[in-house]
């Protein structure tokens, strides 16, 4: 027999196990979506604990209220919000309030998958549309890392409303470039279930159409604005034949339903006012890491306050990164012709329907109402300095250099420069992300809550609250009546006793603690009898007056009194009426009672009782001190 020589192999990488496992072999395939990845992580992570450090808010408090006290119905759903249409926050709001209450760490976790869900999409979408390369990366922390966006990832009420939306934006964007470049209408269908999938949460999502439109006719067509509108029409007309019908329908339904009546701008200074704040104060900072300043609001999020001087210089760094990339790439104009009409559509949106109120001189610094252009401005920066992926290599470098620039000193000059500016930016960003974490972490409403908790804990079993108000810190009271405690505490672990009235209630003070409670208010005159002060007997009501008139409201009433026997007695406020049970002897209770007049009638059903009382008091329940 023959003999068998042996054959040597090569050596296979990983075949012993001495290779890179696949994670490794998952990095080096992509070096630029592995940092990618790291930095979605890190922005996820780092806002999840800032929001820790925050709570729920005025509009949190209200929403969770009435998701304890209602049924999961289609009325409850279709109902406006602070004019607010938004069915799918709705549901999960009371999906969340009915599972955990006033617990964190489920509100947490549920901005933070929507962020990450958001930054995946955007980082996919600069793929598909921009020139590969490491350059992706600096829309993508743009976005990640914007000031701009942090109240819409540390209030859930905000990221309930906007978060959707912004995903919604990003992935309709992402299925409009697929349906731009081929003509498929499987791309159309997405475009729009994921518009109706905004609209499920805010009707701002309405925008993501014009701003599709906008896309379409900036990035995907050529010519003048003529041309390029007819072509964007023409070319893709079923595309918006679909959307029109879409927000036709929408906007029908969402007219018909009950809402609030709309503040109308009172002066053409005040909508001038407000452009100058929302763009110049706001969004031109925000967008170069401002605003660096915050001012504080109270429990809600805090107000954009640039300084002076970068607020200045981020609108020079912002004119000079246009005209650069302008003269550079000249197809970067329609990239920031996109911005600026989207950043159109938002400022006279908001102008139309956020002023004339009390509040309107704030509108113009509040960072949510241009969470939205932060998505838009990131991508059109993109597209500003790398060009869309499909574009022609002539659209680049079409403004030569002159030769001193060309020099290797000149060269470096400009590098350090640009690494000057980005680390600027950058460091900018950290400290306004900084200082917001810091002013995110005053929270009266929880504070006030854990306060109540902890007394209600150890308080007696015969411990009886008469209804009143929280604090306006807490709750405002424009939110009436779902600033009542008994609203308040409804989602509460432990929750107060409320009864219709008391002998001897309490209250809450300012601070959450458990306090015995008394009436401050209106008095009423000193009695005839200096014994018995006012009697009331027989079978006709005695009116007894006030100190002064008192108006038409919800006030709460203090009835002492010293009773013969025991029996029944009216209690008369103008036309609102109490009855309820007197005891022998000397004896007080407290009650509310909306009503108003300068006077109280009280009368008992039984004639043989006799009461005499020198201490009644109409007004607000207070603690005693």
């Amino acid at each position: 027999m023959p003999e068998v020589e042996a054959v040597t192999r090569p050596h296979e990488p990983g075949a012993d196990g001495d290779g890179p496992g696949p994670v490794a072999r998952w990095l080096r395939a992509d070096r630029v979506r592995a940092v990618a990845i790291v930095l979605i992580v890190v922005a996820v992570a780092w806002r999840a604990g800032i929001a820790t450090r925050g709570w729920f808010s005025q509009d949190e408090f209200v929403i969770a209220a009435q998701a304890s006290s209602t049924d999961l119905t289609a009325d409850y759903l279709l109902r406006t919000f602070n004019n607010h249409l938004m069915p799918g926050g709705l549901l999960v709001a009371w999906l969340m309030i009915r599972a955990a209450g006033f617990a964190t760490w489920p509100w947490v976790l549920l901005l933070a998958a929507g962020q990450a869900a958001l930054g995946v999409a955007f980082y996919r979408l600069l793929r598909d549309l921009l020139r590969p390369g490491w350059g992706l990366l600096i829309p993508l922390c743009m976005l990640l890392f914007s000031p701009l966006t942090l109240e819409t990832t540390s209030l859930w009420l905000v990221g309930l409303l906007i978060l959707p939306v912004l995903l919604a934006m990003v992935l309709a964007m992402a299925a409009q470039v697929r349906y731009a470049r081929t003509g498929r209408v499987r791309h159309l269908a997405v475009v729009v279930l994921w518009v109706a999938f905004g609209l499920a949460f805010d009707s701002k999502a309405l925008l993501i159409v014009p701003l599709l439109f906008a896309l379409t006719a900036c990035l995907f067509t050529t010519g003048g604005p003529t041309r390029t509108l007819v072509t964007t029409t023409r070319r893709y007309w079923p595309a918006w034949l679909v959307l029109a019908a879409l927000s036709a329908a929408y906007l029908v339904y969402y007219l018909s339903r009950p809402a609030g009546a709309l503040n109308r701008p009172g002066s053409t200074g005040e909508v001038l006012t407000f452009l100058g704040d929302l763009v110049g104060v706001t969004l031109v900072p925000g967008l170069l890491g401002g605003p660096w300043r915050w001012s504080y609001a109270g429990d809600g999020p805090p107000l954009a306050d640039p300084y002076d001087v970068p607020m200045w210089l981020s609108w020079a760094a912002l004119l000079t990164l246009v005209v650069v990339t302008v003269r550079w790439r000249p197809s970067a104009l329609r990239a920031w012709t996109l911005l600026l009409s989207y950043v159109a559509m938002v400022a006279l949106l908001f102008a139309a329907t956020r002023l004339g109120g009390v509040l309107s001189p704030l509108a113009g610094l509040v960072p949510r109402y241009v969470a939205d252009v932060v998505v838009v401005a990131a991508l059109c920066v993109g597209v500003a300095l790398l060009g869309r992926s499909d574009a022609e290599e002539g659209d680049v470098a079409s403004w030569p250099l002159p030769t001193v620039l060309r020099e290797p000193g000149a060269f470096a000059v400009g590098l350090v420069a640009m690494i000057m500016v980005i680390a600027t930016v950058g460091v900018g960003t950290l400290w306004s992300i900084a200082r917001f974490g810091d002013n995110w972490r005053t929270k009266h409403g929880r504070d006030y809550l854990a306060t109540a908790q902890t007394d209600l804990a150890t308080a007696s079993p015969d411990t009886v609250f008469l209804d009143d108000i929280v604090p306006d810190r807490v709750v405002a009271g424009y939110f009436w009546p779902d600033n009542l405690q008994s609203h308040f505490f409804r989602p509460a672990e432990l929750k107060p006793r409320f009864v219709p009235e008391a002998e001897n209630p309490s209250t809450f003070d300012d601070t959450g603690r458990i306090r015995p409670a008394t009436v401050q208010g209106r008095r009423i005159l000193p009695g005839p009898d200096e014994t018995c002060g006012h009697q009331i007997s027989g079978t006709a009501a005695t009116r007894i007056p006030l100190e002064g008139p008192v108006p038409e409201w919800p006030w709460v009433v203090y009835f002492g009194y010293l009773s013969s026997g025991d029996s029944t007695v009216t209690f008369r406020l103008g036309e609102a009426s109490h009855e309820f049970a007197v005891r022998r002897g000397l004896n007080q209770i407290y009650f509310p009672l909306e009503g108003g007049g300068p006077s109280v009638e009280v009368s008992v059903a039984d004639p043989s009782v006799v009461i005499c009382t020198k201490a009644i008091t109409v007004g607000d329940l207070v603690p005693a001190r």
